[in-house]
């Protein structure tokens, strides 16, 4: 359906300095970059906000980045131009990603004003020593300092991250962490396996022999032990690495799950609408020339077809322990999902790793293990 767009990504590029395990589109700069980048976002925002035939925003999730790298007249000034270029729905989640010790009162404060409700911060271990090894510039008492100015700030809506499978990690230290983390009682936690990306530091240690990981079984019993530990303390394990109290799920993110459209600004920025992909221009110079000129930033564009969007729903909302149901699957494709995906469905209930039901269908605790493997016999089988 065209028009029905009501989720926002914004993507602020700066970090304080780049982790050793980070892939993403992320840069150590000035303030001055800083205020131009805000430049050219004020103008991509109003851009996006006419290209689209959008509805209120229901979510808008700024990422990084560190977005609260930002002072708090940069922080402000960034919630305005939200403002000003999209009206907000009723009860929108408005969501902005944090590391810890980049936060003060003043700049919480002026967040929370703007609207922001639910924050989430990058504290991947509770261990030192771990935090080093992963370039963090952070220490655990700096969690409990900034979790403190957030909650003082009126913030009810927290988001943790934790990594583990990490080098020189076992499962003992992992279990100290998340001792530590749920004695916090953050509303909802994720928690991913480290992945060595291409292109980043603990990429060229591993091929040389010099990122030491944990063995495969070791990362398994991790993941088991994650799951049970935050299931035993009243989380909801509702996607294959978020866990939320109830009422706190990730609204933003089962946008994604769901396959459901966004738009997206920011440099590297990723969005989806009205069946098209698109991708903004990565170099940040290039991005605020391009931006403050007046132009949109996209660089590539992608037309989804019918049978990849079929596919996604699949791939994508497999994530979600409720899976995907018949119903919604017929709402979006206008088929039915057994007609359509009858063999991969069948042989992977036979192997035990998926429940197929009179509602839909969905990973088994066995099939979380193996969810990659699932997923990739939805590809190309139509």
């Amino acid at each position: 359906m065209k028009g029905q767009v009501s989720s926002l990504y914004v993507h602020i590029p700066f970090c304080a300095s780049k982790c050793y395990y980070c892939d993403f589109n992320s840069y150590v700069s000035t303030s001055d970059v800083m205020d131009r980048y805000l430049d050219g976002l004020d103008r991509e925002l109003e851009a996006v906000s006419s290209a689209y035939e959008h509805l209120p925003l229901q979510t808008v999730f700024f990422g990084g980045g560190t977005p609260t790298i930002f002072d708090a007249r940069q922080s402000e000034r960034m919630m305005a131009m939200l403002h000003r270029h999209f009206r907000m729905a009723d009860g929108v989640e408005i969501s902005v990603e944090a590391n810890p010790g980049t936060v003060d009162l003043e700049k919480l404060q002026v967040l929370k004003d703007g609207g922001v409700n639910r924050l989430s911060f990058g504290v991947q271990s509770f261990d030192n020593d771990l935090l080093v090894k992963l370039g963090r510039l952070h220490d655990r008492d700096a969690v409990y300092r900034s979790w403190e100015l957030a909650r003082q700030a009126g913030f009810g809506s927290i988001n943790l991250d934790l990594m583990f499978g990490l080098p020189g990690q076992t499962v003992e230290t992992l279990q100290s962490t998340l001792r530590a983390l749920i004695d916090l009682g953050p509303e909802h936690v994720s928690a991913y396996s480290l992945k060595v990306e291409e292109g980043t530091p603990f990429y060229t240690w591993y091929e040389r022999g010099k990122l030491i990981l944990p063995h495969e079984d070791e990362e398994v019993l991790m993941y088991q032990l994650v799951m049970d530990s935050f299931r035993a303390s009243g989380y909801e394990m509702y996607e294959i690495s978020n866990y939320a109290k109830p009422g706190h799920r990730s609204r933003h993110n089962q946008v994604y799950w769901r396959n459901e459209p966004y738009m997206a600004t920011g440099s590297g920025a990723h969005g989806y609408v009205n069946s098209v992909r698109y991708v903004n221009q990565k170099d940040v110079p290039q991005y605020i020339e391009t931006t403050v000129g007046g132009e949109r930033p996209v660089v590539e564009t992608e037309e989804i077809s019918d049978v990849m969007q079929r596919e996604d729903t699949m791939i994508l909302g497999l994530r979600l322990l409720e899976g995907v149901t018949f119903e919604r699957f017929r709402e979006k494709h206008g088929q039915d999902m057994l007609d359509v995906f009858a063999k991969p469905i069948r042989k992977y209930e036979q192997r035990g790793l998926l429940t197929v039901d009179d509602v839909g269908v969905r990973l088994t605790e066995q099939g979380i293990f193996l969810a990659n493997e699932v997923y990739a016999a939805f590809l190309g089988d139509e």
